[in-house]
């Protein structure tokens, strides 16, 4: 994950980067003692239990267990990958990312890019003044007419293009930017020696990133204009297939167990107006792969929400294989008499919008090809049958399975055994069991007692924390595999928040977050008495492990002589066991 860019580099990053100033731009935090302390971003509670570590540069939940790094604190609050969110703190810390250190045009592009960004936010607040405007009563009228109120118009910020053809180029020239700038942002167009206002006479729906910015626009036209509706063109700062229309607000909400997919803009906006959240909606394209990889960072799973007409179920099939392709659970909501979900709830109503219960990917994929057989003939029964077989072939769960087949062998007649043998699952014989085979050598597994995890923890937070003489541990003093990884990365030189940063999974960086948070202030006062102290119990546990498990080996071993030698092993093992506790005392 951190391999693109050079560990000396991050591990400049980490140092000038302050983990306190950039989490109390999200939350705020009160000292007490050498941390922190805050509501956590990530669950609801009442009492502090989010710490930071300034000096450790970390951050650990005592409730949620959530931990990491100042990189990965701005991964989970920005929903953006690794790498997005180093380049959000090298802007921060106004430091050049590795690989546009040798580019020199990298500050053109980094200085254009905050340019186009500024006009665009300065458009976006002219269009949204203009339609208070008697220019913009068209607009303004056509809005409110759609259900919308003036508070839900204020929080998406939507705005109005006047009709005149250069309203917006003199206001920004106003401003400061040039005709070149306003028509690389995509507000303007070039034609010959003259510029025009790329948008004219529309309702202005401006597009918004997670991190705030204004990226481009949508308008949807007032009259017979058209195109219906005109999205931004591709630019510098803008490409519409990696971006979704809200996830500004969608990344806002904790804990959200749903994206909603519908197809416009306005769809986004009455369904939020009904107290719905998570709603989003693609930039004038089909889904991408892109768009998909973005939407999995903010819920578990997405339902789609397309309209009922017969462009809007075949984008859903389009969609579903996306989702599937990417790895993202989806659901799919239809609606009645082919509404979509603004004018459901616009005619039914909030509560009939969430009455309407979702159906899963498969069911809806033999939905579809249920509307295409007939199945009052035979051979209309057959073909749906097959059809759905080879859907049914990418299904995982046996609980899923038995219901799909349940619900097709009612619809086709066929029994449940033959549209397995036609998915090709052959049916278990019943009452036929293969004997398990009963290993001859004894191989018991290994006890995973509370206070041995405790007190490794103890040890390798100590480890962590430079408190310990060379050589006092090894990584294979510990039994868990975890804290072994991370005993061997604090070995090897590695700082906590390059171990945070490059851990290959969640069990092993929150295993990390308790392990850098662990230590009370009495265990750092004499760290290598505490040492001591953790390896002798550890010592005494795995002494006590394997009495335990040649004892179990002997209960059930039939070789005399095996059983002899056990025996002797568990009274050399009892005596040094008895050595080790006559210490402690």
């Amino acid at each position: 994950m951190a391999g693109r860019f050079p560990s000396a580099w991050l591990d400049e990053l980490y140092a000038r980067v302050d983990i306190v100033s950039v989490v109390s731009g999200y939350l705020q935090l009160k000292k007490d003692g050498r941390r922190y302390w805050g509501l956590c971003p990530f669950h609801n509670e009442k009492t502090p239990s989010f710490s930071v570590n300034a000096d450790l540069n970390l951050y650990y939940c005592f409730g949620c267990k959530a931990g990491g790094n100042v990189v990965q604190f701005v991964m989970e609050m920005e929903r953006v990958s690794f790498q997005e969110a180093v380049k959000i703190l090298a802007d921060k810390a106004h430091m050049t990312v590795p690989e546009v250190q040798n580019d020199p045009d990298y500050e053109r592009r980094r200085s254009e890019r905050e340019r186009l960004l500024a006009a665009n936010r300065e458009a976006a607040h002219f269009y949204h003044d203009m339609l208070w405007k008697p220019e913009g009563k068209q607009v303004l009228d056509y809005l409110h007419k759609r259900g919308l109120d003036d508070g839900i118009i204020r929080r998406f910020g939507l705005g109005a293009s006047s009709d005149q053809w250069d309203d917006l180029i003199g206001h920004l020239t106003k401003k400061g930017f040039s005709k070149q700038e306003i028509t690389l942002a995509g507000l303007a167009v070039n034609k010959g020696d003259h510029h025009f206002d790329m948008f004219r006479s529309r309702a202005m729906f401006p597009i918004i990133d997670q991190q705030g910015n204004v990226l481009g626009f949508g308008g949807r036209a007032m009259g017979d204009q058209k195109p219906k509706y005109l999205n931004t063109s591709d630019t510098p700062v803008f490409n519409k297939r990696k971006g979704v229309y809200a996830i500004n607000l969608v990344k806002k909400i904790r804990d959200l167990k749903r994206i909603l997919l519908v197809e416009g803009y306005m769809d986004v906006v009455a369904v939020t107006q009904a107290g719905i959240q998570g709603a989003v909606a693609t930039l004038g394209t089909s889904l991408t792969n892109e768009q998909a990889r973005l939407l999995k960072r903010y819920a578990p799973e997405v339902w789609i929400a397309y309209d009922g007409d017969e462009a809007g179920q075949h984008a859903i099939e389009r969609a579903i294989s996306i989702f599937d392709a990417e790895g993202v659970p989806v659901k799919v909501l239809s609606f009645p008499d082919k509404l979509d979900p603004d004018e459901m709830i616009r005619q039914r109503g909030t509560e009939a919008f969430l009455a309407v219960r979702p159906i899963g990917s498969v069911a809806f994929k033999m939905q579809r090809l249920r509307m295409q057989h007939d199945l009052e003939t035979q051979d209309g029964r057959t073909e749906y049958a097959k059809q759905c077989a080879q859907i049914l072939k990418d299904v995982k769960e046996p609980v899923e399975m038995e219901n799909h087949l349940e619900a097709l062998s009612v619809q086709t007649g066929f029994s449940k055994e033959v549209l397995m043998a036609q998915i090709g699952i052959a049916p278990e014989s019943m009452g036929q069991h293969k004997a398990a085979q009963v290993r001859k050598d004894y191989t018991p597994k290994r006890s995973r007692l509370p206070e041995t995890y405790k007190t490794e923890q103890t040890l390798l937070a100590l480890l962590a924390m430079d408190k310990l003489p060379q050589g006092t541990v090894k990584a294979e003093d510990f039994s868990n595999q975890a804290f072994r990884q991370i005993a061997g990365d604090i070995l090897s030189g590695k700082k906590p928040a390059q171990i945070m940063a490059e851990a290959e999974t969640d069990e092993i960086r929150q295993a990390a977050g308790e392990v850098f948070t662990v230590l009370s202030d009495e265990e750092k006062k004499n760290p290598a008495a505490v040492a001591k102290d953790c390896l002798r119990h550890l010592h005494i546990q795995r002494l006590q492990e394997q009495i335990n498990e040649l004892t179990e080996f002997m209960r059930g071993a039939e070789d005399a002589s095996a059983k002899e030698q056990a025996l002797k092993e568990v009274m050399q093992l009892s005596k040094e066991l008895a050595q080790l506790k006559q210490q402690g005392r």
